[in-house]
């Protein structure tokens, strides 16, 4: 058998992930291939870095990206926990993202802002390294699989459980805090499923690899308190959904075995969107498929997304893609 296959430079499929032309690289546009950094950065080997991660949609008359400036709030929040000083302002990284995607031309895509240490000092105290700041826009596909949103995927409790408040800063997305989910997904992966669950030191759910996540009961959805998670901004979203709609929503712990004789799992994320869970440790959810619940904060989520939903159209920052 002879495999033909034909590709265009920027436009490399890997992962579901197709790479663009220009990368923004502290303060310039520069190609995809240039975009690199010395081996010694400090983020390289400490994991000194915070990210972002935003999406970008469209529809037939406008492109949007979605909850800008409460991204970069978060990004500037990490910067403070992680004692960052940027060498931009916001407003200059809100508007760099916008040229971004015109410059490449994308109209739906996500958006990988960074901002990392740089070479100078190699001990454990970056001292005065320099601050790197990009912003990466791409293609990227659905993070769960088309299948995981329309038919929910399968989940596993991680024998790894969620960093502790005592250990980690759990409020800001610092890049060397992320080792924790790498091993947890790749466990999960290994064994079959699509996603890992960790529990915090208590023994509680806490949440996916880089989703927050709830459970439906009698009509009722539970969260976890914000205590030990990160604020997700699409659980945001999920609430101000359910106040919309009428629908009781509360935070809450609950334990692995409320998981499992749940009606109702969903996550929710930035890069996950709106994910149903269909099963978690060989235990089916509910019926085995996506529940009422959650197709329609499914819908509501993708409504107010792609423009269709005015009622939010603060949340969408339009972009003009030129042709």
């Amino acid at each position: 058998m002879t495999i033909i296959l034909i590709v265009r430079k920027y436009d490399v499929l890997f992962f579901g992930m197709k790479k663009s032309k220009y990368i923004w690289y502290n303060g310039k546009f520069v190609l995809w291939e240039k975009a690199t950094a010395h081996v010694l950065s400090h983020g390289l080997h400490y994991g000194t870095g915070i990210f972002e991660g935003i999406r970008a949609y469209s529809n037939k008359k406008q492109s949007y990206i979605f909850r800008l400036k409460e991204h970069y709030d978060r990004f500037y929040n990490s910067a403070k926990v992680a004692s960052f000083k940027l060498p931009f302002k916001q407003n200059e990284l809100e508007k760099a993202t916008i040229d971004l995607l015109k410059k490449n031309k994308l109209k739906y895509c996500y958006i990988r802002p960074l901002a990392f240490v740089g070479e100078g000092s190699m001990g454990i105290n970056p001292k005065s390294n320099k601050i790197n700041v990009i912003i990466a826009a791409f293609k990227w596909g659905t993070y769960l699989g088309d299948d995981g949103i329309s038919k929910g995927i399968r989940a596993k409790i991680s024998s790894f459980s969620r960093m502790s408040v005592n250990s980690f800063m759990t409020k800001s997305k610092i890049s060397g805090n992320y080792i924790n989910s790498v091993f947890a997904k790749q466990e999960a992966i290994r064994l079959g499923y699509d996603e890992a669950l960790m529990l915090d030191d208590n023994g509680y759910v806490s949440e996916g690899t880089g989703e927050n996540i709830y459970i439906v009961r009698n009509g009722e959805i539970k969260t976890t308190p914000t205590s030990t998670i990160l604020e997700g901004i699409t659980r945001d979203c999920v609430f101000n959904i359910c106040k919309d709609r009428n629908i009781s929503i509360k935070e809450q712990k609950f334990t692995r075995d409320e998981l499992y004789i749940s009606d109702e799992v969903f996550l929710s994320g930035t890069a996950a969107e709106i994910t149903p869970v269909r099963e978690v440790d060989h235990r089916i959810i509910g019926k085995g498929k996506p529940g009422k619940i959650t197709k329609l904060i499914q819908k509501e989520y993708s409504d107010i997304t792609k423009g269709i939903n005015d009622k939010y159209q603060h949340w969408r920052t339009t972009v003009q893609i030129p042709r």
